[in-house]
């Protein structure tokens, strides 16, 4: 059997578990810890510890092994947490994960470091107890009778002691029965065996325990298909009494140290069950590749823009000739976006995926700044698309290093001004029609209007005074714009900010900064919800239908003679309620014949981007609608101002703009024909 073709399931469920044991770590009161957090770090180790055993990766094992005894001594009250062994526990997850990266990449870790990893866990067995002494001996006798070209783990169980259980599988099939055998024997010595048309039983001799013995097996059948006891081999027939004291197999605990002893040469006739398979509740979940789940979103994708053009052609028909039909037409139009939605949904996964990553950096941050932060997270359970909430992980770590290196204060500066010593880092998540906004906010000193215009005047940006605030704020995303006073190697307020809005912008988002001097600084990103569905308006310009994603869209009014003011014969402003906006006509910049050219006759959209709001001029609106999204530098190649298309009820295509690359085009353009307009003999002022 080649067994990996099980690899890339134990590495996702080993992140997983490594994930879970940081965040608990980092949760755990030393002086009072949860009894119940404590159970489910030593578990996530030992599952760890067993695939790793399975697998044969040799220093997964002996380091879980060693960090499984610590925690299992800690969760009996035999050893005293305190900051040095956190300390430990961590750098040891960050070892693990190294650990597996080198596995999944078909290498082995690097020795040096497994070696120093695991002394430092012996020593402090030892430091912290002398009974833990025996106990870090253990591990090195469980790797090395592991895999292969070591001997295997069945001729080390035989020629030590152990004790005998029955493991009994249910429902499961002729080539199950078979692999499972295999993989019992390579646990201990199998004894004796006995199958049935859909069940097998198998009495093992072994040092495993029973969860060792359940993360091996769970790679091949569903944990409450597995049964394991103490039940003698004398009396096999007994099996059909099930026991009492059964406990579900995903609760289990390893057994107490006395248990791993020989057992009694005559174990009493009712011994009690030690595991049985977990509830239904965990298997009632799959783990499906996603490029599968992506084939499906563009194939259900595919199906609601044929709904689209059968409503259309349908829409001319008698309604009373062919009232079916049309009644058809439209259960199938619901289902198909019920349809849509529920697939949607699959890709969905809670923001808590992100903001789990940083109660490890603000730990680590603020020890090495010598500051005090308390972390607090809201909307932890708020939903975004698997592609977003991957990309922007990056962007927010930037934020929040900033924020603890030039946002935060020392405890000593914020003592001084009158605050609590423990700065606050808030990070947020919330929905807002069909976007999420996500926040990172300090509560430190916040950003310097005066000191960021300085800096933008020294670097030779074009600023006027009397810009506003929000303005201002934007100005820390131009490229090498940094405000810091020294440079250090955590961040540097503005260093590397124009690259996270360069990221949120090419996931359809933008982004908005609010700042109070002495209180500290928002930073909000909004994004859509998924890239494969968009919110948009359809505007007509000419004979052609382009969509605007409507969480840029702020209003849309008809121009009037008096509102409108050339600067030139090719730029145009539009005063909006005391507000002076540029009128960006889409006619000229995409090259449409037949449009409409005088603003008069037109629509002006207001639109807001980076901050700035600025007007759209486009012959007629036509009307709001969901679309799905196409790749268009895929099928057909990059265009300037345009992010993406779809197909609409007609068959066409319609492009979808690029609110941002609009802007930024209207900008370069403009900035071209004043340096035309100046001319070489000429001087600014």
């Amino acid at each position: 059997m080649d067994i990996t073709q099980f690899y890339q399931a134990f590495f996702e469920e080993a992140d997983e578990l490594l994930a879970e044991m940081e965040l608990l770590l980092l949760g755990l009161d030393l002086e009072a810890p949860d009894s119940e957090h404590l159970n489910a770090i030593f578990r996530a180790a030992h599952s760890i510890k067993g695939g790793a055993a399975t697998f044969g990766f040799l220093a997964l094992t002996e380091t879980t092994h060693l960090l499984e005894n610590l925690f299992d001594r800690a969760r009996h009250g035999e050893l005293k947490l305190n900051t040095r062994l956190m300390d430990a526990f961590l750098e040891t997850k960050d070892v693990l994960q190294k650990q597996m990266s080198a596995y999944r990449d078909g290498g082995e870790p690097d020795r040096d470091t497994v070696a120093r990893i695991c002394e430092v866990l012996r020593q402090l067995a030892e430091e912290e107890g002398g009974s833990a002494a025996g106990a870090a001996a253990a591990p090195a006798q469980a790797v090395a009778a592991v895999p292969a070209p070591a001997p295997p783990v069945a001729e080390a169980a035989a020629a030590s002691d152990g004790r005998t259980l029955k493991v009994r599988f249910s429902k499961v099939s002729e080539g199950d029965c078979r692999v499972l055998s295999e993989e019992l024997a390579n646990l201990g010595q199998v004894i004796a065996q006995t199958q049935t048309e859909d069940s097998l039983s198998i009495w093992l001799k072994t040092t495993c325990d029973a969860d060792d013995i359940i993360a091996v097996c769970c790679f091949i059948i569903e944990a409450d298909q597995m049964e394991i006891s103490t039940e003698p081999l004398a009396a096999p027939d007994a099996a059909a009494a099930a026991p009492d004291a059964s406990v579900p197999a995903s609760r289990a605990v390893s057994p107490e140290p006395s248990a791993l002893t020989p057992a009694p040469a005559k174990p009493a006739a009712g011994a009690a069950t030690v595991a049985v398979a977990g509830s239904a509740k965990e298997s009632s979940s799959i783990r499906v590749d996603v490029e599968k789940v992506d084939q499906i979103i563009n194939l259900v994708g595919e199906l609601v823009i044929t709904q689209s053009m059968l409503t259309q052609t349908a829409s001319t028909l008698d309604p009373v000739l062919h009232e079916r039909l049309l009644s058809g037409m439209g259960h199938l139009e619901r289902n198909a976006r019920d349809l849509q939605e529920s697939v949607m949904s699959i890709r969905m996964m809670p923001m808590d995926y992100v903001f789990s990553r940083f109660p490890r950096l603000i730990r680590d941050l603020s020890a090495k700044l010598g500051k005090q932060v308390q972390l607090i997270t809201v909307g932890k359970e708020t939903e975004l698309d698997k592609s977003l909430i991957e990309r922007i992980i990056d962007p927010i770590t930037h934020l929040v290093r900033n924020s603890l290196d030039h946002g935060i204060e020392s405890p000593e500066q914020r003592i001084f001004a009158g605050k609590d010593p423990v700065g606050r880092l808030t990070m947020s998540a919330q929905h807002q029609g069909g976007s999420i906004v996500i926040e990172v906010r300090d509560d430190g000193g916040g950003l310097v209007r005066e000191r960021i215009l300085a800096k933008a005047i020294q670097q030779g940006m074009a600023i006027s005074e009397t810009i506003s605030d929000d303005e201002v704020w934007q100005l820390i995303f131009a490229p090498g714009f940094s405000t810091a006073e020294a440079v250090t190697d955590v961040s540097g307020r503005g260093v590397g900010m124009d690259v996270v809005k360069r990221n949120i912008h090419e996931m359809g988002g933008h982004v908005e900064i609010a700042s109070a001097q002495g209180k500290g600084t928002t930073i909000r990103i909004v994004l859509p919800l998924t890239l494969a569905i968009l919110n948009g308006m359809s505007v007509k310009v000419g004979k052609e239908i382009y969509i605007l994603p409507l969480n840029y869209v702020i209003e849309s009014l008809q121009p009037l003679e008096k509102d409108v003011h050339s600067i030139t014969s090719d730029e145009h402003v539009m005063h909006v309620r005391g507000e002076y906006l540029a009128l960006i006509e889409l006619h000229k910049l995409f090259g449409v014949a037949d449009a409409v050219s005088h603003p008069m006759q037109g629509i002006a959209v207001i639109v807001q981007a980076d901050g700035t709001r600025f007007a759209l001029l486009v012959d007629q609106l036509v009307g709001q609608h969901q679309v799905v999204v196409k790749n268009l530098e895929t099928n057909y190649r990059k265009v300037p101002g345009i992010s993406a298309a779809t197909i609409l009820g007609d068959g066409n295509v319609a492009l979808i703009i690029d609110v941002v690359a609009v802007q930024r085009i209207n900008r370069e353009k403009a900035g071209q024909r004043g340096s035309k307009r100046q001319g070489p003999e000429q001087k600014p002022g």
